[in-house]
């Protein structure tokens, strides 16, 4: 049984059909990126998974640990373990790194209650304490009192990956991660989140940086235009070129 499964989706905003007959899995435990241009359907299909509306999904299945999530609202997707990581990062500028870590762990009980209260959540863990996160993004710790808007790129994205950490995270989505980094940084970033998988979290990377993406990811899909046109590991991905100088521009 796959972690995620995604069975012939459609969706759309508003009367823009975005994605195609998008079919997918995520095995437990690897590093599965979703590659393509700008524009090509991977964002949409990562809130389509998360719950986000829009989009709209109006056919096909989305399966979570066997369970189908399609028409779930993001708070209930969540508290069964789905955790986004946005492009946009979102952390709060005028809190520092504690607060912002702090303000995670007040979600992820409020989401816990409320679900344990509406009978629909078995929750059987909860996030990494501040401390685990702490051991794991040491450059955090260092910051911990800083204010998260004077952080740099790379350490906005550290504080927002261990955000979603502290919540009941079993499958973690990343939004363009690399997006805006430099070089370096994105080492540091690969980093952190091949540590995250090892420690057992499923990822699920979306990404424009095909090369940066290929070289953490198990498996890759490729999108264009809303549909799933390359399917197959990594190697394999570098390994042909038609694919990569087609669809995405490498």
């Amino acid at each position: 049984m796959s972690l995620l499964e995604l069975d012939a989706v459609d969706a759309y905003y508003g009367e823009s059909h975005i994605l195609r007959d998008v079919s997918l899995t995520v095995e437990e435990g690897e590093v599965c990126a979703l590659l393509g241009r700008n524009g090509a359907g991977k964002t949409t299909t990562l809130r389509s998974i998360s719950g986000a509306r829009p989009p709209d999904v109006r056919e096909g299945r989305i399966s979570f640990k066997d369970e189908d999530v399609t028409a779930m609202d993001p708070e209930d997707i969540s508290a069964r373990g789905i955790s986004l990581v946005p492009e946009e990062r979102r952390v709060f500028p005028n809190l520092t790194v504690a607060e912002n870590l702090h303000l995670a762990e007040v979600s992820e009980n409020r989401s816990n209650t409320v679900g344990r209260s509406l009978g629909q959540v078995q929750v059987e863990h909860v996030g990494m304490t501040t401390e685990q996160v702490y051991e794991e993004f040491p450059r955090l710790r260092e910051r911990k009192t800083q204010k998260a808007g004077t952080l740099s790129g790379g350490e906005q994205q550290m504080l927002a990956i261990a955000r979603a950490l502290k919540q009941n995270t079993d499958l973690l989505l990343l939004d363009e991660p690399y997006e805006g980094l430099a070089p370096q940084i994105i080492a540091d970033v690969e980093d952190a989140i091949r540590r995250i998988s090892d420690s057992g979290t499923t990822i699920l990377l979306v990404e424009q940086n095909a090369v940066a993406a290929m070289d953490i990811a198990d498996r890759c899909y490729v999108v264009d235009q809303g549909s799933i046109v390359f399917e197959g590991t990594a190697a394999a991905l570098r390994d042909n070129d038609e694919t990569r100088d087609r669809y995405l521009g490498v």
